[in-house]
């Protein structure tokens, strides 16, 4: 194993009814105003935002409230709350909602502490140091937002699709209720699914030190997910396989997937972040478009792992068996797997690798993606 150091601030509540406290999480920390942000009116017309912000007025805690996130957060409501937060000295963030509302409120947090332009922290050109604190009750289980330090949000005006973080930005309280997640569509849960499988394989084929344990869990994670989302897909008020998805996505991206893992990285969200950010795709759809063309193109670079996979998901010997099952998979539970059926044209590749390889250069990845690379790879998704 590698030497490591794990570290996570994040508290968990897990399970029915958990968001009605969220008054008491937020008041153990001292915070008397917040931001409670959120997306769809939804929330409104279901009871949750008034369970919310009943608990919020149990414990004298004031509001302000902000709808409007969307898929694929975008930078210029980030700013108007940062405006919102300062304007009242507001304390702290509820974000109720996904990722999505998750992500942005960590930006929010990060620019209530910070006199420049907030998009400064996703460019490279500040670092997060601090940050009021963010408190989440998740209505989507798919970016582990709710126990990591991570942000992606969208420029709108430079179409970049970029990400924040830093050690201030682990919410201080999630509340995880799966009942809460019922209601999310057929399409989105296979996103999400989508979404936790490449968190872990990301990790999984590009680590150069990989333990064993990390990789029996990142296993354990992904065949959770396979037979929960199945279940789900049936039966979408089966608790307990909701619970276990809900779990399993923040397994994937809480810090546990890394430990004692050297040399990984992030290929595959680089590479759709692009495609996000050009053409508004939805993350899960797209990584599930980018991630079985990226696995086609690196098999033979740990060929070990690979056939690994195929048995262990699969019963397969055959690494490009295992491949093929994972994409026959993604489009069984109805996620695009082509360019195509994702809406997009083949004109989309080179605007895609041409947006792409500037995220490789601000991860430092260009020398392993120049951008005839990221466009071969992309092309394998051409269909």
């Amino acid at each position: 194993m590698h030497n490591f150091t794990f570290y996570n601030t994040t508290r968990i509540e897990f399970g029915k009814g958990k968001e009605t406290n969220i008054g008491e999480y937020v008041k153990s920390f001292g915070v008397g105003n917040v931001l409670v942000l959120y997306g769809s009116e939804r929330i409104k017309k279901d009871g949750l935002f008034g369970r919310v912000t009943a608990s919020l007025e149990g414990k004298d805690i004031s509001f302000k409230a902000l709808g409007g996130v969307v898929s694929n957060p975008v930078i210029s409501l980030v700013r108007d709350a940062v405006k919102v937060v300062k304007k009242h000295n507001l304390q702290g963030i509820v974000a109720v909602g996904g990722g999505s509302v998750a992500d942005s409120a960590k930006a929010i947090a990060a620019g209530a502490k910070y006199d420049g332009d907030v998009w400064d922290f996703f460019i490279g050109k500040a670092i997060v140091k601090d940050a009021i604190p963010v408190f989440t009750i998740m209505t989507l289980a798919a970016t582990g937002s709710e126990m990591n330090p991570y942000g992606v949000v969208t420029n709108e005006e430079t179409q970049q699709k970029y990400n924040l973080g830093g050690p201030a930005l682990y919410p201080k309280v999630s509340a995880i209720n799966p009942e809460l997640m019922a209601t999310v569509t057929p399409d989105y849960l296979a996103y999400s699914a989508v979404d936790i499988f490449a968190h872990c394989l990301d990790l999984y084929f590009t680590a150069k030190v990989f333990p064993e344990f990390t990789a029996a869990l990142i296993e354990n994670i992904l065949t959770t997910v396979m037979r929960t989302t199945d279940v789900l897909m049936m039966n979408p008020d089966d608790y307990n396989a909701r619970g276990e998805f809900a779990w399993a996505s923040t397994m994937a991206l809480n810090g546990n997937t890394f430990v004692g893992v050297e040399g990984n990285s992030f290929d595959t969200h680089m590479i759709e972040h692009a495609m996000g950010g050009l053409y508004n795709v939805p993350h899960g759809a797209g990584l599930a478009v980018v991630l079985p063309a990226w696995m086609k193109s690196i098999k033979n670079q740990m060929p070990q792992r690979f056939e690994r996979f195929a048995e262990k998901m699969f019963g397969e010997s055959d690494a490009e068996a295992g491949i093929e099952k994972l994409t026959k998979w993604f489009s069984a539970i109805g996620a695009p797997v082509t360019f195509a059926q994702a809406g997009l044209s083949a004109d989309a590749v080179d605007p895609i690798a041409e947006n792409a390889f500037g995220i490789a250069k601000l991860w430092k990845m260009d020398q392993l993606y120049p951008q005839q690379r990221i466009a071969e790879i992309l092309k394998l998704a051409v269909k």
